[in-house]
């Protein structure tokens, strides 16, 4: 388990995260949900310890960090990996290279049969020794999934990695997600498509002013119990 206990962040004096707990559950999909500014972003950054919480504990397979921290401590890649929204993809490799870099530098090698799996899991021979300017941005994000894939993580935290895509590669992304589930991995997938959240989500975290406002199952979205996740569907629906 991916556990969060009363995790606070501030940036000066402005609270971002306000005694959050949170779960990520192998082998499950959990949808993180919530308004602009809200934090989404900076619980995903303090899950993975790439921007540590002032204060709080994450347990990772047992394994706990507490904060503040007085001493430098490891970080939990690749065992936690992030897809960025932003991808990091290096213009100057192809595709194939940018996926193969980052477990190389982690010392795993024979990775040519691992290789082969994820691009047929993820459909990318047509176009997987192009560089990255040859790529349109969905099969761009394909790469960065696999990149993180091929890292072979048991956690995956992905923010909002369909928000500039269209409809059609947007469902060609989130159908990939079952997939990774079936391998054992446990996904936390900040997104604002509220369907795919019903449709594929075990575990549904609203978050709200820096606090989780309501958490269960996906069918809190067709039920919601707190004002605030009644509110932000409506507009959703709204804007729809």
């Amino acid at each position: 388990m991916l556990n969060a206990t009363a995790l606070h962040k501030s940036f000066g004096q402005r609270k971002i995260l306000d005694g959050v707990d949170a779960a990520i559950t192998p082998g499950q999909i959990t949808a993180l949900l919530g308004p602009s500014g809200s934090g989404k972003t900076t619980l995903l950054r303090a899950l993975a310890l790439v921007e540590p919480p002032d204060s709080g504990i994450v347990t990772i397979n047992g394994t706990n960090y507490n904060f503040p921290q007085k001493n430098t401590f490891t970080p939990p890649w690749p065992v936690v990996t992030v897809v960025f929204q932003e991808l990091f993809l290096w213009p100057h490799l192809t595709l194939r290279e940018n996926i193969l870099l980052p477990a190389r530098n982690v010392g795993y090698v024979n990775l040519d049969e691992a290789l082969e799996d994820v691009i047929e899991l993820l459909d990318m021979a047509s176009f997987i020794d192009n560089y990255p300017n040859e790529a349109s941005l969905g099969q761009r994000q394909r790469v960065a999934i696999a990149r993180a894939i091929l890292l072979k993580p048991l956690y995956i935290l992905m923010d909002e990695i369909t928000s500039a895509l269209d409809i059609e590669q947007v469902h060609n992304i989130l159908s990939l997600l079952p997939k990774l589930k079936e391998r054992g991995i446990g996904i936390l997938l900040i997104t604002h498509h509220i369907n795919f959240a019903r449709k594929a989500a075990d575990t549904v975290l609203f978050l709200s002013d820096g606090k989780i406002a309501e958490r269960g199952p996906a069918g809190i979205l067709e039920a919601p119990q707190s004002p605030r996740l009644q509110q932000f569907l409506h507009i959703v629906s709204a804007v729809g």
